[in-house]
């Protein structure tokens, strides 16, 4: 990316607060929507206005492009994985379970990334990452706990499962990032990415959902426009500049701020509790995150 996409440090700074807000925050918005909505059929929704969103900026600042091949597999990978099955799986497991919950779970991300850049990437895994790792599961297994789950309610089960399956493709997709040679820009190739995950989420809907039945009342749309446009089409964008603009250990570990958001939404909008193990998951989940990502590099 050149340097005409770079912002100034203080402009990064508060673009990326406005980022960690927006998408605390949206976790809080989607558990309103699934109730209305079908999990996937909210995700589709959510992807279609982010896909016109986005389209519709490209045109009006000339940056819309035709991919490349060399970005069809990057276009392939993040279209799949980051924008179909994460908002899938984040929209049918904050169906089922607490977002305070779900949002720790949903942001183990860096935990699986660790292990997978050492094991396919051949990146250096210091001891103190690998002691990050060992804490950040710890808090996992809190939350996770087969001795004190419910084996008999399914749908706790599956909400767990859901969430765990979100960080996972998104460390795959984040995997895959990391190896690309980018030809065109991250947001030249969103619009086909959005393109490919509406598609993709619509027959996956139909097919699992059937043809849904809300009420499209003021309310619900003003949730759905929050999900496409500012959590995903800006978000997304933000995230493109602010990478370009701050080193990656500091943007990897402000990120850190996104769960803490999360709950505190789910707090004072849904009127959920943080119980202990919730709180002690969250300490050592991010604790763990903080840990790996202030490893010093190796010589």
């Amino acid at each position: 990316m050149g340097r005409d996409m770079q912002l100034t440090r203080r402009a990064a700074v508060f673009l990326f607060a406005v980022v960690i807000l927006v998408w605390g925050i949206n976790w809080t918005v989607v558990k309103l929507i699934v109730l209305d909505i079908p999990p996937i059929w909210s995700a589709a929704l959510r992807s279609l206005i982010a896909c016109l969103t986005v389209f519709l900026v490209q045109c009006a600042t000339n940056q819309f492009v035709l991919p490349r091949k060399e970005d069809v597999s990057i276009i392939l990978v993040i279209g799949f994985l980051n924008m179909t099955l994460c908002p899938a799986f984040m929209a049918a497991g904050v169906q089922l379970i607490p977002v305070g919950r779900s949002v720790v779970l949903g942001y183990t991300t860096p935990l699986w990334v660790t292990p997978g850049a050492w094991l396919f990437l051949r990146e250096p895994l210091p001891r103190r990452r690998l002691l990050g790792i060992c804490i950040g599961l710890c808090g996992v297994f809190i939350l996770c706990n087969p001795l004190a789950l419910d084996w008999n309610k399914a749908a706790a089960l599956l909400g767990h499962g859901y969430l765990l399956l979100h960080a996972l493709s998104w460390a795959v997709a984040i995997l895959r990032i990391r190896a690309h040679v980018w030809m065109s820009t991250p947001f030249q190739l969103l619009f086909w990415q959005a393109l490919l995950a509406s598609l993709l989420l619509s027959l996956l809907a139909l097919a699992v959902e059937g043809i849904p039945s809300f009420t499209p009342t003021p309310s619900l749309l003003l949730l759905l426009a929050y999900c496409g446009i500012p959590a995903t089409a800006l978000a997304f964008w933000a995230m493109t500049v602010i990478n370009a603009s701050l080193p990656a250990t500091t943007t990897s570990l402000s990120l850190l701020a996104t769960p803490v958001v999360g709950i505190l939404g789910s707090v004072v909008f849904l009127g959920e509790s943080v119980d202990l193990p919730l709180a002690a998951a969250t300490c050592l989940v991010l604790g763990g995150i903080a840990l790996g990502l202030f490893s010093p590099k190796p010589r």
